[in-house]
């Protein structure tokens, strides 16, 4: 299995770079994982030819199943997230990769042709955190498929 996160921009903080690759080492024992990370567009465009251009740039690193991350996509607990996962394995998916958009979300056009839209919560969260989050997430699923003891 090969898991992807795609996002804009690079992290600035050395204490969320070590985060990411502390659950990364922990994620490497169940699948193939990598971050992806994509320029953001320059700051002299509007914000809608900016999450345009953010989104074409996910759009062409992200592979197989694709899964947006939206605060209007779909509310799923941390066993919906390993179910989903699993699910789409038997289903023969074997590579997924979670969008997290610039500072202006994502596009309209991207947001309607990923597999999915999924959210963590109404909340709004820096981008550079969210992937700590997210990270700590698929490693939550994966344990979860494979019954190792994390999640309570």
């Amino acid at each position: 299995m090969k898991i992807n996160i795609v996002a804009v921009g690079k992290i600035k903080e050395s204490y969320y770079t070590d985060a990411v690759n502390e659950y990364s080492k922990r994620i490497s024992r169940f699948a193939d994982f990598r971050v992806i990370e994509v320029a953001e567009a320059p700051q002299n465009k509007s914000i809608d030819e900016q999450k345009v251009i953010e989104s074409h740039n996910l759009a062409e690193k992200a592979q197989g199943y694709i899964i947006a991350l939206d605060p209007q996509g779909k509310k799923i607990s941390s066993e919906g997230m390993a179910d989903l996962i699993k699910s789409k394995c038997v289903e023969g998916k074997s590579e997924f990769s979670f969008l997290i958009g610039g500072s202006h979300g994502l596009s309209d056009e991207i947001k309607k042709t990923a597999d999915l839209k999924i959210s963590f919560s109404d909340l709004t969260f820096p981008h550079q955190l969210f992937r700590v989050m997210l990270s700590e997430q698929l490693y939550r699923a994966l344990t979860i498929i494979n019954n190792v003891p994390y999640h309570k």
